[in-house]
């Protein structure tokens, strides 16, 4: 089956999932799934350019099949074949501007490493954007804050998860850690919305640094070397905006680079 109908179908069993594991009071999403686009996010933000005269009062999310011209950090190449999940999404929300784009990362991180430790999936967060296994990628988020005035209004999540597709020789899947079949694949696009809506609920709880913490006892090394010099420095941790703290003898300096 293919066209509209067969679209339809697959966000059906997203969201059936996305029921059946969200708790009774959760706010329903509304879904769009795509056979093949260039990019989820190209085709979220029309969807938000189309619907700009309203306000965004429920997460909204669009699924692909396979995309074409997916990036990632800088605008690298990020490989998304049928059979994983890749999603963007665009989330309604209420705080101040403190809640920086890397704090909302490394909580999306958390949030979505949790869910695949609970599967006996040892993930570790590579700063700023990339979940790994064993060193290999598994997962990769790119976050962004719509800021009008002193308030963070929409929170918009691009998220790629290697479940059941094939992977480039530095990276993993669900599959190959795991075994999960391709059936695997809506669930863990229910999972990563349920992730995005903890991340939610920690903003309005005034809680998302509490996920520092967490986000530190995952890194996935001890040292960062310097992309333009090699020079290798020492993490230090987490500064309260999300950022990674280095350390050099006696200099010091903190990272925040985000999309």
């Amino acid at each position: 089956m293919t066209g509209p109908l067969n679209q339809r179908l697959r966000a059906g069993v997203v969201m059936a999932h996305y029921r059946a594991l969200a708790p009774a009071d959760a706010q329903l999403w509304q879904l769009r799934s795509v056979p093949v686009c260039s990019s989820t996010e190209r085709v979220l933000a029309s969807w938000l350019t189309a619907t700009a005269s309203e306000p965004l009062l429920q997460p909204r999310a669009v699924l692909a099949t396979h995309q074409t011209q997916a990036t990632g950090q800088r605008g690298k190449v990020w490989s998304a074949p049928r059979g994983g999940v890749w999603i963007s999404a665009a989330l309604p929300w209420s705080s101040d501007a403190g809640d920086s784009t890397g704090l909302v990362g490394l909580a999306l991180a958390v949030a979505l490493a949790e869910s695949l430790e609970q599967i006996g999936v040892a993930v570790q967060i590579k700063w700023p954007n990339d979940l790994l296994v064993g060193g290999s990628k598994l997962a990769g988020l790119l976050p962004r804050l719509v800021v009008r005035g002193t308030q963070v209004r929409i929170v918009r999540f691009g998220l790629g998860l290697n479940v059941t597709n094939p992977v480039p020789s530095m990276a993993t899947s669900l599959r190959r850690e795991t075994g999960v079949g391709p059936r695997a694949t809506p669930r863990w696009a229910a999972l990563a919305m349920l992730a995005m809506d903890r991340c939610r609920a920690w903003a309005e709880q005034g809680t998302l640094q509490s996920c520092l913490a967490a986000a530190q006892q995952r890194l996935w090394s001890d040292v960062w070397i310097d992309p333009t010099d090699g020079v290798v420095w020492r993490i230090d941790g987490l500064s309260p905006d999300g950022g990674l703290c280095l350390r050099l003898k006696h200099t010091t300096r903190c990272l925040r680079r985000w999309g």
